[in-house]
């Protein structure tokens, strides 16, 4: 499986993607030391087990769990693996291309920031 996401995060470097992984095999030190021998290059966030925070909040229950969001966060495939992964992922790329981009409502100017950066909330008057 690592060698097909691998290979998937270099296809997809200059696409609109990303893949997050939640890695339980053990503390920061131990997990720093598997993802330098596996060439994980990808963000990872440390879970002791599925009963930690963030495999509860979204329903993990074993691994490999793997969940393919949209551009706007909503789970649309899960546990797709190999090729049915790849189609999934390239359909979702290919509909945030063809999705025109949001446009400021009347009167409001567009936020500016770096590419990719979502715009930072307005205070509260």
């Amino acid at each position: 499986m690592i060698p097909h996401e691998r290979a998937l995060v270099e296809r997809l470097k200059n696409e609109p993607f990303a893949l997050l992984g939640i890695n339980s095999d053990g503390d920061a030190a131990k997990v720093k030391g598997i993802l330098e021998k596996e060439q994980i290059t990808w963000r990872q966030a440390i879970e002791g087990s599925t009963a930690g925070p963030l495999p509860t909040k979204w329903g993990v229950s074993s691994w490999p769990t793997i969940y393919v969001l949209d551009a706007k966060g909503v789970i649309r495939f899960k546990n797709v693996r190999g090729e049915e992964m790849d189609k999934a992922v390239d359909q979702l790329i290919a509909e945030a291309k063809a999705a025109p981009a949001e446009k400021p409502k009347s009167g409001e100017k567009p936020e500016k920031g770096k590419a990719g950066e979502k715009p930072k909330p307005k205070p509260k008057k």
